[in-house]
């Protein structure tokens, strides 16, 4: 006999998918699997429910199956306490780790539940619990976990809620086994600016991850749009963002050439010095109070005080003294300011749309805007569970979408 354990999903199991990928992911980690119990629903809303024994060759097998199960929704029947480990050497999680998922989790200590704070992908779960007795679950990557840290090592003991589907008229769709829309394209600009009407009427924060080609397609004068209009509290890219919209606004030209045409005398040159003019200055905010940087995206987000994260690579020219280098260092800088985002855009960028996709949890609705159905695909292979994609012109797009929210707006 190995190792066996019954747990239970509920939802939308049969138009959703989900009971078929989870025995799928049964099977494919060489598990076996008796259905103890499925109880479908009468109505199309109702949802359904599946009681299903699985059994592995071992325990170490059967953990990391239950936590592969945990992604889909699924948890285990019977309620224990979770169990910890301490990290023994900093930068490396416990042998047997619990690795999380962005779905909102609860961790079961002293018998009591606690939920996890800022949920995210691919972290360890560390309890921290003070003298008093006041416990603290928190999500923390591999490379910030330090020596003594106590670590959640197995699935026991922890349950995980997967978020309901997005209703129709919010245009919004489950990523997982759904497609880019093909619906018109008004329609759905509409629909995404109802929905950051609502996230900004409950108080929450937008926040949006950019590629340089915001810029490239001339859209530039449409984000600062929405920035001026209040529709960006945070902004993530990387240095060809902010490089690109600062040559554009130093000297018009974008790589050289003007913006969406055709390339100028000595416009090689224009890249690297609009570089070096920032750098001279200090930061971006320090060109903008000097009077150097006069327009574009960076420019209206130092202005209107918005908070911007910039994370470079090694192709970059410069860089921009705001870049962060670290690549570590940079994806702590974003996940200081995902708290209370609401909504969440991603333009044009597959490597920082992924990368902020990892860090937010389930629960925020995001919407990726691009020409690529590819970069669409893969941001709804990281567990997104309320996105949307949408194959588009990142530019015709946003001037679609500062037509939709900002009343004065008008056409470049």
């Amino acid at each position: 006999m190995g190792a066996r354990e019954t747990v239970e999903v509920t939802g939308h199991l049969m138009d959703s998918g989900i009971l078929s990928r989870v025995l799928d992911d049964i099977r494919d980690y060489g598990c076996d699997y008796v259905i103890e119990q499925f109880d479908v629903g009468h109505e199309a809303h109702d949802p359904s429910s599946a009681r299903i024994t699985v059994e592995a060759e071992d325990d170490t097998s059967l953990q990391r199956l239950l936590m592969r199960l945990q992604t889909r929704g699924v948890n285990q029947v019977a309620v224990g306490d979770a169990l910890t480990a301490e990290a023994e050497v900093p930068g490396v999680l416990p042998d047997g780790f619990y690795a999380t998922t962005n779905l909102e989790t609860r961790v079961r200590i002293g018998g009591a539940w606690h939920e996890v704070e800022n949920p995210a992908m691919d972290c360890g779960l560390v309890v921290d619990e003070a003298p008093a007795g006041d416990v603290r679950v928190r999500t923390v990557p591999m490379s910030d976990v330090e020596a003594g840290m106590r670590c959640v090592v197995g699935a026991s003991g922890i349950r995980v809620s997967v978020p309901r589907p997005a209703p129709v008229d919010d245009g919004l769709l489950a990523a997982r086994g759904g497609s880019p829309t093909d619906r018109p394209q008004t329609v759905v600009v509409r629909q995404v600016a109802d929905g950051m009407r609502r996230a900004r009427e409950a108080g929450k924060r937008l926040l949006w991850v950019a590629g340089p080609g915001v810029v490239r397609t001339g859209a530039s004068q449409a984000l600062v749009s929405l920035v001026r209009a209040g529709f960006v509290d945070a902004l993530f890219g990387g240095n060809a963002l902010a490089a690109h919209d600062v040559e554009s606004a130093l000297y018009g030209t974008d790589l050289g050439g003007e913006v969406s045409a055709a390339g100028v005398e000595h416009g090689h040159e224009h890249r690297v010095r609009a570089l070096n003019t920032v750098r001279k200055a200090g930061s971006i905010a320090a060109a903008v109070e000097a009077g150097v940087l006069t327009s574009g995206i960076m420019h209206a987000l130092v202005t209107e005080r918005k908070r911007f994260v910039l994370v470079g690579s090694v192709r970059d020219e410069g860089p921009l003294p705001d870049v962060h280098t670290d690549v570590l260092e940079g994806l702590r800088a974003m996940r200081e300011e995902i708290h209370d985002v609401g909504y969440c855009l991603m333009l044009a960028t597959q490597h920082h749309s992924v990368a902020t996709g990892n860090i937010l949890p389930a629960t925020v609705p995001l919407v990726c805007v691009d020409l690529d159905p590819a970069t669409v695909t893969r941001l709804a292979d990281r567990g997104t569970h309320r996105g949307r994609g949408i194959v588009a012109d990142v530019g015709l797009f946003l001037e679609q979408l500062s037509l939709e929210l900002v009343p004065d707006y008008r056409r470049a």
